[in-house]
């Protein structure tokens, strides 16, 4: 029942600097920020698409699956040479019955990513599936793999992902992006067999020792250098354009991402001619300033192309790049601001004096009636991104920074705390002010920030943090969610007491974070001490005490303890019918816990009669498309199942089935589950 509560083959090339994936193709390539999706043979023929769409549909068992799930990217229109080291490639990958793993390694910023993605495109014939994996966390990497076992319908986690990839003999192709992290054993990450192929990014050489074979990505021939710049640019090849693009790709190193930022730059101006002066007159100023790596001169010389750009943004634009540099360099959504800019201030929360800084961020984007004004918000995107230091994924609706940009933005403010600040303060403002039917989505969206933010250890108020829980929590992350509610209930209990309403309330969420992570014993105790404190300031019949009893039963039937559930359930939902009335949510909440343990105790029929009742009730209190309605229905059709109803509980799930499409979507895990249940009757 559902409650609501090998040997790989051995062949050594050294290359280059890497960059990120728009680099070598120029603007409009895909950045070497982490691709937070996973693709499964996306470049099959078009008359098996339709076919894929249908798997999809039936096999993505979450939400998150559908996320990410997408396809494998072209590389960029413009993309330029680099055909010693792709004709390598096709040699190392022709052999057939061994693994071959091949490393791209080199500098930030030399096309390691669109050299991966122009071999794909030129040999995807050859590979039976092609997986993209975005490779620059732990927790990226087992979305990935995680989501081929969920693509594939071979379980839902990253070991079934791998062991999906080891039983498959057959000519797969698993790119590892972004491999940057030296602490990340990648090895842990590789398929142990003797077949299938694996390309590598990284800018980490080290990754060199998984390597049949490896490519030093560095400098382009100046030939491609200079079309490049031309593409770029928009500038017609010309003697006089050739000869003045070849002096600009000698001074910026022939490095490919130095050249497409140039290009960028020059197709806004349309002043080739100047562009060499403009740089040159810039350079030792702009040469001193310390860069966000400590590389060699052609970090040096991309950070003078990024700044370039920056000294002729707007303020509020230049004010925009700079503030999401403290948030994470993918998925950064228009929502995040535009619901934190809604914010209401809870009395015992942050004042506005305190959120002074965020408030006069979000200033910039709002009408002088407080409503939120997109347009103001995309005028400045828009010119973030003229200059190629920002991209918008159109399919998606999110903005991105290159990592390197992102890291080099950072460098370029004075006072890096009030910033980290400023932006864990309009997280926390957001997460407590999205609607409610944007949980999940908003959940999945603001994970990456919020976990950036405590990477960083930014200091936020502590209702921020309690809010930075229940991302976490949605994540399934109680790790995470367990340490944020014990720093939140320490800071309350110097701020407000032991006793204190707010107190007690995260002692209650710490113990919820307790039974995420199994520990049901924990929790009961937890939840017992509560309840003990809510009963002597409270009484027993307050609201509070109450749901804590609510959940001490819940706990008890996660220990097993289904009768003990039962009786305090009996016992609970009898005093909020006094207190609360028959209709109110939690007396309904508690009604269908009873009919849960009703049922861990083979009580089907009483289970079946209450969940009758349940439903009722919810259709006309909350509507027959509620989400607690629909849980309720299917809830019921399991008892229907369980009592040998199967043609009732049959037609009950095809009912709920539409009505979760339509209310959830087709890949909510809702409606997946639904789904499911009616593919096995």
């Amino acid at each position: 029942m559902l409650s609501l509560d090998g040997d790989p083959r051995s062949l050594n090339i050294i290359g280059g600097s890497g960059g990120p994936a728009h680099l070598q193709g120029g603007t409009g390539g895909v950045g070497e920020g982490p691709i937070v999706h996973i693709t499964a043979s996306q470049l099959i023929a078009n008359n098996l698409q339709a076919t894929v769409a249908t798997d999809q549909a039936l096999q993505l068992r979450n939400v998150r699956a559908s996320q990410i799930a997408s396809h494998c990217p072209p590389p960029s229109r413009i993309f330029c040479g680099r055909q010693d080291i792709l004709e390598k490639m096709q040699h190392f990958f022709s052999d057939s019955g061994i693994q071959h793993i091949y490393v791209l390694h080199g500098l930030g910023g030399a096309g390691k990513t669109q050299i991966a993605l122009k071999f794909i495109n030129e040999s995807s014939s050859r590979f039976s599936n092609i997986f993209f994996i975005d490779t620059s966390t732990v927790a990226t990497i087992n979305a990935g793999l995680k989501n081929i076992a969920v693509i594939k319908d071979f379980g839902d986690s990253p070991q079934d992902g791998l062991l999906w990839l080891i039983s498959k003999v057959e000519e797969w192709l698993l790119c590892f992006d972004n491999a940057d992290d030296p602490n990340i054993n990648l090895h842990d990450y590789i398929p142990q067999c003797n077949h299938g192929n694996v390309i590598i990014t990284s800018r980490n050489p080290g990754m060199c020792v998984h390597a049949g074979s490896n490519s030093l990505v560095s400098d382009m021939e100046e030939e491609d250098a200079v079309a490049l710049l031309l593409k770029s640019a928009l500038q017609k090849a010309t003697v006089h354009t050739e000869q003045i693009a070849a002096e600009i790709v000698k001074s910026l190193h022939h490095l490919p991402l130095a050249i497409v930022q140039a290009g960028a730059f020059i197709s806004k101006s349309r002043n080739l001619d100047g562009y060499l002066a403009l740089y040159t007159k810039n350079q030792a100023r702009l040469l001193s300033e310390k860069p966000a790596q400590s590389h060699d001169h052609y970090a040096r010389t991309v950070y003078t192309t990024w700044q370039m750009s920056f000294d002729r943004l707007t303020p509020p634009a230049a004010m925009f790049l700079q503030h999401c540099a403290f948030l994470h360099y993918n998925g950064i959504s228009e929502e995040i601001f535009s619901y934190a800019s809604k914010y209401q201030f809870y009395p015992k929360g942050p004042s506005e004096e305190e959120l002074q800084k965020p408030l006069e961020f979000l200033s910039h984007f709002v009408e002088p009636t407080g409503e939120w004004d997109s347009l103001r918000f995309l005028d400045a995107t828009n010119e973030v991104q003229s200059y190629s230091l920002i991209s918008f994924d159109a399919e998606k609706k999110v903005f991105s920074i290159h990592p390197l940009v992102h890291s080099w933005s950072r460098g370029t403010v004075q006072n890096p705390e009030g910033y980290m600040f400023t932006m864990g303060s309009i997280l926390g403002m957001a997460i407590s002010e999205r609607p409610q039917w944007d949980m999940q989505l908003t959940s999945l969206l603001l994970h990456p920030h919020v976990e950036l933010a405590i990477q960083m250890n930014t200091k936020v108020a502590w209702l921020f943090k309690s809010q930075y829980a229940i991302i976490f929590r949605e994540g399934g992350k109680y790790k995470q969610v367990e340490k944020l509610d014990e720093e939140v209930l320490e800071e309350l209990k110097q701020i407000l007491g032991d006793h204190h309403p707010d107190t007690l309330r995260t002692m209650g969420n710490l113990s919820s974070s307790y039974s995420g992570l199994g520990e049901h014993q924990k929790a009961k105790e937890l939840q017992g001490i509560v309840l003990e404190k809510r009963k002597r300031l409270l009484g027993e019949n307050h609201p509070d005490t109450l749901h804590t009893m609510a959940r001490l039963a819940i706990s008890y039937s996660e220990l097993g303890e289904h009768q003990k559930a039962k009786e305090l359930q009996v016992l609970v939902l009898a005093k909020q019918k006094q207190v609360l009335g028959e209709n109110h949510p939690h007396t309904l909440r508690t009604m269908v816990s009873l009919a849960n343990s009703y049922s861990n105790l083979g009580e089907h029929q009483e289970a079946k009669e209450l969940e009758a009742i349940v439903l009722e009730k919810q259709k006309q209190v909350l509507g027959e498309n509620h989400p607690d309605t629909l849980l309720t229905m299917g809830n019921l059709a399991i008892s229907y199942s369980d009592l040998g109803e199967d043609q009732k509980a049959k037609e009950l799930r095809v009912l709920v089935l539409e009505k979760r499409k339509r209310v959830l979507g087709d890949n909510h895990p809702d409606t997946l589950e639904i789904q499911e249940l009616l593919d096995n009757m």
